[in-house]
């Protein structure tokens, strides 16, 4: 075994939990600002983000009750992950236009390097991180902006540690608790907008 205990499996769906109920609030309040095409995006990268993460925790779930070793599921998060980003982050660059042309996006290059993906998921979270803070500016929603760095500093640590990752129990600890901020953060910051009204469709009028 490698550290990882049932309460460690059981805390890694914290963050997967904070991105799903972020993930929500952000497609019902954006709903009327994008177009299709954009919309699609942002559900789809949500969608992967999601699973990725889900796949992780069931993976520590399993290893940790001693049932199997399912390397694919451990395996299939950064892959699943990186460009679920990368979707969400390009779905929300044309925010406010509802024109229907849609975005063409190039399917990632085969690698079998980790790093490719964690570059791709610290540049996804962090162009959408930019992209909704630029909007809580016009909300007037300084907190917002501060949570949204908060999280993107946190998702660096995310990156950093995956680099530096050694499966140790601390490491594992260290990463569950660096992504549990990182969500939770980003939750906080879309929530302040949602309750400012950013389901109004000419909040940024």
């Amino acid at each position: 075994m490698n550290g990882i205990s049932v309460p460690m499996a059981i805390v890694d769906f914290i963050p997967v939990v904070l991105f799903f109920i972020s993930a929500v609030i952000l497609q019902r309040d954006l709903y009327n600002k994008m177009s299709k095409g954009a919309f699609a995006l942002l559900a789809a990268g949500s969608i992967m983000v999601l699973i990725g993460g889900i796949y992780k925790a069931s993976w520590k779930i399993l290893y940790a009750l001693n049932i199997c070793d399912f390397v694919v599921l451990d395996t299939s998060m950064f892959p699943m992950q990186a460009p679920g980003f990368m979707l969400v982050f390009l779905s929300l660059v044309t925010l406010g236009n509802k024109s229907n042309k849609a975005l063409a996006i190039a399917a990632p290059a085969a690698y079998t390097s980790n790093l490719i993906f964690i570059i791709f998921q610290v540049l996804g979270l962090g162009g959408t991180q930019f992209i909704l803070s630029t909007k809580a500016h016009k909300m007037k929603k300084p907190v917002a902006i501060i949570c949204f760095v908060i999280s993107f500093i946190f998702m660096l640590g995310m990156g950093y540690l995956g680099s530096k990752f050694d499966d140790s129990s601390s490491m594992h600890w260290t990463a569950q608790l660096t992504n549990i901020i990182s969500q939770g953060a980003l939750l906080i910051g879309v929530m302040i907008m949602h309750k400012a009204g950013l389901a109004k469709e000419d909040v940024f009028k």
